[in-house]
């Protein structure tokens, strides 16, 4: 049985998917979310839905119940990450899991990345606890940057502080269709993947892209960090998760968020999905 957690997020849908399209019997497969009443689609298709709350230890302990292997999607709630993650690894362990997969940050051991802090601890949890892992160190997800594109159509820009970096985005779904091969075939037993998408763009390059598409005219306007700061929290972004993708940005204009690993295309068997259908399906929604 293979328990994926976050199963009502963007990418654990993803993951079940991939799972289900490889041939997991829809049965074999738990859906762990906080809310399950969200997951009613997949109970629907056959699918296990059990409520998984990374601050309810009883409830991760029958999330896991039974469990041969584990998708361990990161939590969301920055800052608050190392304890509801050891409570995740806790209860593997006592569940007798025999695969913990987690979904790291690219470059774990060397960004400079603020975010990586939370997962870099998570990691160390995991070895220490003995259980075989995969550390599925995923890029950031192209749709990070792709959901700009309408309000850069309509404004003329593209707003970030993302420099000249080069950055191994790649699609949730391919990131997730990796999860699921890692789950599903032999031989990734405490291995680390560097998982970036080929080849790594700029947000110029994004623009320009978006701009041909769409016929509009787009400029990359490529703002300081405490510039990005102000810009994100006018838009609505609390101050200090602003601060957080700030740091990202300029994390990703030192190079922090590029990889030259082949991991990710040789897990899938195929090419990563190119840039120009990634913007097209985000100028399309």
């Amino acid at each position: 049985m293979i328990v994926v957690t976050g199963a009502t997020g963007h990418y654990g849908p993803l993951a079940i998917e991939e799972l289900l399209a490889r041939g997991v019997p829809a049965g074999q497969i738990v859906a762990a979310a906080r809310d399950p009443q969200k997951a009613t689609a997949l109970a629907a298709r056959g699918v296990q839905v059990r409520r998984a709350d990374y601050t309810d230890p009883e409830s991760l302990a029958s999330a896991l119940s039974g469990a041969e292997k584990l998708l361990f999607v990161s939590g969301s709630e920055v800052g608050q990450r190392v304890p509801q993650h050891r409570n995740v690894v806790e209860a593997a362990t006592a569940a007798g899991v025999r695969l913990i997969a987690y979904t790291s940050i690219l470059n774990a051991d060397t960004t400079g990345i603020r975010l990586a802090d939370e997962h870099r601890a998570t990691e160390a949890m995991i070895r220490d606890s003995g259980v075989p892992y995969v550390l599925l160190r995923n890029t950031f997800y192209l749709e990070v940057y792709t959901a700009a594109l309408p309000q850069a159509v309509e404004h003329g820009a593209l707003v970030e502080a993302t420099g000249d970096g080069r950055i191994s985005a790649a699609t949730r779904a391919d990131l997730a269709a990796a999860a699921a091969v890692v789950l599903t075939t032999e031989g990734h037993e405490n291995r680390v993947y560097e998982l970036g998408g080929a080849p790594a763009i700029t947000l110029a390059e994004l623009a320009a892209e978006a701009s041909r598409q769409s016929g509009r005219p787009i400029a990359f306007r490529n703002l300081s960090q405490a510039e990005y700061v102000d810009f994100l929290a006018g838009v609505g972004v609390p101050r200090a998760a602003a601060e957080y993708y700030a740091d990202a940005s300029i994390g990703a204009s030192r190079g922090d968020l590029y990889t030259d690993s082949d991991d990710l295309p040789r897990l899938l068997g195929r090419a990563t999905t190119p840039l120009a259908e990634a913007v097209a399906a985000a100028l399309k929604d």
